[in-house]
Formats: C-alpha cells, structure tokens, sequence
C-alpha cells in the first residue's frame, strides 16, 4: 500500500449526503458576482448571483463589538477610503463606510441573510484572526438562526470547523485547504501531511480545495470517501475544465472580474 493509501485512512468521512447536497448543486460565486458594476461582497454582487441562480461564497470579519460583518481583509485601505484594521470599528461604524466605486456600505452578514432569503445557498468563508474563535463563531451562528435557507461555513482554520461540529452541528462546516507551493518532493509530502493533519483536527462536511493544488491525492481522497469538493477560484474555462475534473463544484470569478 502505498504511502498516500495509508495516510488517506485517516480522511474524514462522508457526511449525511442529504444535508450537503447543495454543495454539489451550482456553482458559487467568488465574493458575490462582482465586476465592472458591482464592487466584491456588495450587495449589488450578491443580487447579480441570485439573479443568475448561482450560490455565494462570501468572507466575514469580526467588527469591535463583535458584529459578523462580510468584508474580506482585514484593513480597510483596498476597498474604502478609510484605514486602518475593520476590528478597530464597531458594525455602527462599518456600516457608514461605503466601497470604492459605489453608494453601497459595508454590510452586516444578517442584512446579506435577509436580502438572499434562501434563494440561493450561501458559502461563509470565516476570517479567525483572534486567538479565540468562539465570539466570531457565535456571532455567525446567531446571525443563521432563524434563517430558512440553504447556508454553510468554512475557514481555513480548523478551529472554526471544530467549533460548529460541537456547538451548531446542524450547519454545515467545511475546510478551506491550499497545499504549500513546493519544488521538492519531500516538501510536497509534507505540506499534503500537514493537509491531512488539519482535516483530521476539522473533520469537515466538505473541503474547499486551492485550484492551485489539484489534482491532488487529497483530494482525490477525499471524493472517494464521498466527501463534497468544491475548488476556488475559477477564472477561466480552461481552469473551468481543471476544476470539474477534480472537484465536484467550483467557486468562480467572471474574466472580467477585478481579483
């Protein structure tokens, strides 16, 4: 048996088919369907994908007081004309700043819940820059409650996954992977170990693998225990081609979308 069969013993399990299979169902939009006329995690971009009938992938970051706010870096400076870190602002204070190229603000992740209304599923991709996830976790996991809509989580910290597998196991949790880029063999077995480490700790509904990464036996094993594959991010019909062949579903970015 070779070295990658063995350690893949050690692969999550399939969840409840039922309960994922919306993964599995359209594709995501990277940040909402943004571009020329709609800025990233918007309003505007989560309205465009609805339109379209395609999930969002969306990124939510902690605000002072502890309000789950969907704005993807950590500082502010890309995307408004403020500076600074987003965590030094409450939510009040978030929601007044408005993105670049746009009348829109920064939105609260309950006002994106309310405007998707379970048209299409939602992704929430978890930023953890705090030594503590529960607040982050908790806050998210108030903002679901209630909600009638298809809707799952992910980070790439596996603490996130581990929190809502003991404490909202009811939602769907997953972990986003990217395998270290390595020129040596050895390197490459272990940055695939340290992969396999981080599921084993998560033990995820579903993994949201690099584009960059694949094909990959971890993944491939992955898919072989039935465990949903979705790959980030998509922006071409060539990589398009790479992603169906090695994931089940992709997270994507038009070819005119700003990256």
């Amino acid at each position: 048996m070779s070295l990658s069969a063995l350690l893949n013993f050690a692969l999550p399990k399939a969840p409840n088919a039922e309960r994922v299979a919306f993964l599995r169902a359209q594709p995501f939009a990277h940040r909402g369907l943004h571009g020329a006329n709609a800025v990233e995690n918007s309003r505007a971009a989560f309205a465009a994908a609805i339109a379209v009938g395609h999930g969002i992938e969306l990124d939510v970051q902690m605000a002072g007081n502890g309000e789950p706010m969907v704005f993807h870096d950590e500082r502010l400076e890309r995307l408004t004309a403020e500076t600074g870190a987003l965590a030094d602002r409450t939510g009040l204070e978030l929601a007044q700043i408005k993105l670049f190229g746009s009348h829109e603000t920064i939105p609260r992740l309950s006002e994106v819940l309310d405007l998707v209304a379970g048209q299409v599923p939602v992704l929430i991709e978890i930023k953890s820059n705090v030594a503590n996830v529960n607040l982050i976790c908790l806050a998210v996991r108030r903002a679901l409650e209630g909600y009638r809509g298809d809707a799952a989580v992910m980070s790439f910290d596996p603490r996130i996954s581990v929190w809502f597998r003991t404490h909202a196991r009811r939602i769907a949790h997953g972990l986003v992977v990217s395998e270290r880029i390595a020129t040596k063999r050895s390197d490459l077995i272990r940055a695939r170990l340290e992969v396999r480490l981080a599921l084993e700790r998560a033990k995820p509904d579903f993994v949201a693998y690099d584009l960059r990464s694949l094909p990959s036996p971890v993944a491939e094993g992955l898919r072989a225990r039935k465990v949903p594959i979705l790959t980030w991010t998509v922006r071409s019909a060539a990589e398009e081609q790479l992603g169906f062949a090695h994931a089940d579903e992709i997270i994507y970015e038009r070819p005119s979308q700003q990256d």
